[in-house]
């Protein structure tokens, strides 16, 4: 993505202040429901079947804290920083772009999820590629920052669930 690039990507949005408001509560709107409905699936779990708590609790946080990790040590810079661009929401995070967690995140609950009940896994699936439209847009991850979160959290929840049945 070119600063240019990004101009021409939002500039209907910007003829639109409103529109801009709407993108900022998709953000939280968006993030609160993978966060709500993973949290009502472990409890669903924790109610109907304990034997599936473990993998729903690990998995993700495993992951999460390997690829907080590996985000630390690349610490690539959001496009304001690299591009000099004026985002649609504004962040003060300097650098950690690389890969996007709240993009790895959703994947690997809906991976976790998708794995006991898929219609809910696909559904979480798809508010993830609105959650990565919604990071480009604002300005605060590049299209390679949600490609790879999206792509790590499937591997991640893919191996989580393929070393637990080798040592079940």
């Amino acid at each position: 993505m070119t600063a240019k690039q990004y101009e021409n990507w939002t500039a209907g949005l910007r003829r639109h202040p409103e529109s801009i408001r709407v993108l900022s509560a998709a953000n939280v709107l968006t993030t609160g429901i993978v966060y709500a409905a993973y949290l009502l699936y472990l409890g669903f779990v924790l109610l109907t079947n304990t034997t599936r708590l473990l993998p729903a609790v690990l998995i993700p946080g495993i992951s999460f804290v390997l690829l907080t990790l590996v985000r630390d040590r690349i610490n690539a810079p959001r496009p304001y920083e690299a591009l000099d661009i004026r985002p649609l929401l504004l962040k003060d995070t300097k650098g950690h772009s690389f890969p996007s967690r709240h993009v790895f995140s959703v994947f690997v609950i809906a991976f976790t999820v998708g794995v006991h009940i898929q219609w809910a896994g696909i559904a979480l699936g798809a508010v993830g590629l609105l959650i990565s439209l919604i990071r480009v847009l604002a300005g605060i991850h590049f299209p390679r920052d949600v490609l790879a979160g999206m792509l790590s959290g499937i591997a991640c929840g893919l191996i989580g669930f393929l070393i637990l049945s080798v040592l079940s």
